[in-house]
């Protein structure tokens, strides 16, 4: 079962109720995944549960659905949810050092979702490496943002933005992909 069959069938099915209801349940859970945190004493960058919603998201939603959770989580967070790492909202979290991963998971849920549809979610093994690429397309922009928030080298750069990441994102990444066909039979049981 693939993202391009599950979703816009649940769409034609239910029309606007069940896109608002795929939406808000992909907002939630991001939302919620965010509150699952570690801060570190050493960076402004903390552990979340985000990237494993973000990349599930992606890949079960698909390219535009994916887009659509991860944009309307960030403008709810920026309008005053309590959506951003440790119940944080508003501009400014945005704006921090650590904003850019809230800006890379959007273009990650567009390319795993975009790789799903693809294909590349019906194995194990194509599956994670869609989610390894996503997740290194969080750190890019991540760290390119927490760089230059931080005026700091690549090296201290890399040191308190990715290398204390790079063990909880590969188990995160392992999850995510083991319980991606479960994600599937949850929303097809909802398309029913």
């Amino acid at each position: 079962m693939t993202t391009l069959a599950l979703v816009p069938s649940a769409v034609r099915r239910r029309g606007i109720l069940a896109e608002a209801s795929l939406l808000a349940a992909g907002v939630a859970f991001i939302g919620l995944s965010a509150q699952l945190v570690l801060p570190l004493p050493f960076t402004p960058v903390p552990v979340t549960g985000q990237t494993f919603a973000v990349l599930l998201v992606g890949g079960v939603y698909g390219t535009v659905r994916g887009a659509a959770v991860l944009l309307t989580y960030l403008v709810a967070g920026i309008a005053g949810a309590p959506f951003f790492a440790a119940a944080g909202s508003g501009v400014a979290h945005l704006l921090s050092p650590s904003g850019g991963y809230l800006v890379g998971m959007v273009l990650a849920a567009v390319l795993v979702g975009t790789l799903a549809e693809r294909g590349w979610d019906r194995r194990l093994s194509t599956s994670g490496l869609a989610m390894v690429m996503g997740n290194l397309v969080i750190y890019a922009v991540g760290l390119l943002w927490l760089g230059a928030s931080l005026g700091t080298s690549v090296v201290d750069t890399l040191a308190l933005g990715a290398l204390p990441f790079v063990l909880g994102d590969l188990i995160k990444i392992a999850l995510a992909t083991a319980v991606l066909p479960a994600a599937w039979r949850l929303v097809d049981r909802f398309r029913d």
